[in-house]
């Protein structure tokens, strides 16, 4: 058994054939490549695990560059090398925090995979934060989308800065209109398994909704009424809507997060860490959250707007049916939209008839027909990693001394100087009372529920 075969037995996985072929052609060869591949089909593992045997753990220096548009897909993919558990160390930097306390940790973790964007990786070699002279391998993930953001310049002069790379991997979900100079076209691997126009992702059905006016709201709310607890993603194309939109809905009585570009970092991190791990049901964001998150709950993908264009549709759809999972979209039309021509094979979905379902359901159970409640919310601990708290420590902790199940217990998020935990949301109010006053590794700390 080889060291892919007994990574992936030990995870509980099993490759699919893109990832197949990308290891076959990274371990067998010493060319560049283009690996082009949907979304949720496990492209960052189609690299990392080929990268576990090319890189080597046993040296203390930076090896591998992957360069990412965002810094969402920058802390998933370190996240991802470590749930690997080979034995490199990763490193996730981006802009929106200071790159001196990135230079520190650099210094103290001595990472051989170090994930970046663009500028924010410019920085740190520019300053000489970490050395480049073992840096033989450079990925590009999602390359297509840092071209569009307009990353072509620095791009280039990262290239430049990185002179020791004798591969380069690019990585995206979309057919690029062109690839990057600095790529060795003539002796590239490409590896295609985009779908052809006419197939689809057999996973997801599609479905028209149609609203009888113009401002579509009340038909989205009896939209997400009838989709019940299920993960729901509603994409609109401008940040001023997605407030109004997420506002609306909360109003109503939604368990709803808003999620764009003009929120600062850690308003994006915390309303990514909500939807992913069951605290809010509904994300209502822009095209921004169809690129770089990983999160594989999410069943319904909803078009308040239209997509502007096909690329931006691909990735839209791409955020549900991860993996083997099956998911639906669903087009909200008002009275003077049409579809966009690469649409087919849509069925009608019959609002009506999903609301009485969903109705009937409810009054079975004795309940009003009501936004439904999220599975979790988050417990929110005073100390972090600061305090040499772990997410193992909030694990034991939580079931010690708040007497909950693991199978109760969600994401964990360890900040610097305080904790996330998510939690069934039947248990939180009984955790609550258990843990407060109580000291976590030793700390007296403040314990407090978000809702």
């Amino acid at each position: 058994m080889n060291t892919i075969q007994k990574l992936t037995a030990r995870m509980g996985i099993e490759l699919n054939d893109m990832q197949k072929a990308s290891a076959a052609a990274l371990l067998n060869t010493h060319d560049d490549a283009v690996i082009l591949s949907p979304t949720g089909t496990g492209k960052t593992l189609a690299y990392l695990l080929p990268l576990t045997q090319l890189v080597d753990a046993a040296s203390d220096e930076v090896q591998a560059i992957v360069v990412v548009p965002g810094r969402e897909l920058a802390l998933q993919s370190a996240e991802v090398l470590k749930s690997v558990k080979s034995g490199l160390r990763g490193y996730a930097c981006y802009g929106g925090r200071a790159a001196m306390d990135e230079h520190r940790e650099i210094r103290q973790l001595r990472p051989q995979v170090i994930f970046g964007t663009p500028g924010r990786l410019i920085d740190h070699i520019g300053k000489e934060n970490f050395g480049v002279t073992k840096t033989t391998l450079l990925i590009i993930d999602e390359f297509d989308k840092c071209l569009e953001m307009g990353f072509r310049p620095e791009l280039s002069r990262l290239t430049e800065m990185l002179p020791y790379v004798k591969r380069r991997i690019l990585l995206s979900a979309t057919e690029a209109e062109e690839i990057p100079s600095f790529v060795d076209l003539q002796h590239a691997r490409r590896l295609d398994f985009l779908p052809k126009m006419d197939e689809g992702n057999s996973r997801i059905t599609t479905y028209v909704c149609h609203s009888p006016q113009k401002d579509k709201l009340e038909t989205l709310a009896k939209l997400l009424l009838s989709l019940g607890q299920a993960g729901t993603v509603v994409f609109v194309n401008y940040r001023d809507s997605v407030e109004r939109t997420a506002n609306w809905l909360a109003d109503q009585g939604f368990s709803v997060v808003a999620y764009h570009g003009g929120l600062d970092q850690k308003g994006r991190e915390e309303a990514i860490f909500r939807f992913a791990c069951g605290a809010v049901n509904i994300l209502v964001s822009t095209d921004l959250g169809s690129r770089g998150l990983d999160i594989p709950d999410i069943r319904n993908i909803i078009h308040y707007h239209l997509p502007e264009t096909q690329d931006n549709y691909i990735h839209r759809i791409g955020r549900t049916a991860r993996w083997d999972a099956t998911g639906r979209t669903v087009f909200l039309l008002g009275p003077d939209e049409q579809l966009p021509d690469y649409v087919d094979s849509v069925e009608e979905y019959s609002l009506a008839d999903a609301l009485e379902e969903v109705e009937r359901e409810a009054s079975r159970k004795g309940l009003p027909l009501q936004p439904a409640q999220s599975k979790r919310v988050i417990l929110y601990i005073g100390k972090g990693k600061r305090d040499k708290i772990s997410k193992g420590d909030v694990v034991g902790f939580l079931c010690k001394t708040g007497g909950l199940k693991g199978t109760e217990i969600g994401r964990i998020d360890v900040r610097d100087y305080y904790c996330y935990a998510a939690v069934d949301r039947e248990c939180a109010r009984s955790v609550l009372r258990k843990v407060d006053g109580q000291k976590i590794k030793g700390h007296k700390t403040l314990y407090r529920l978000m809702v």
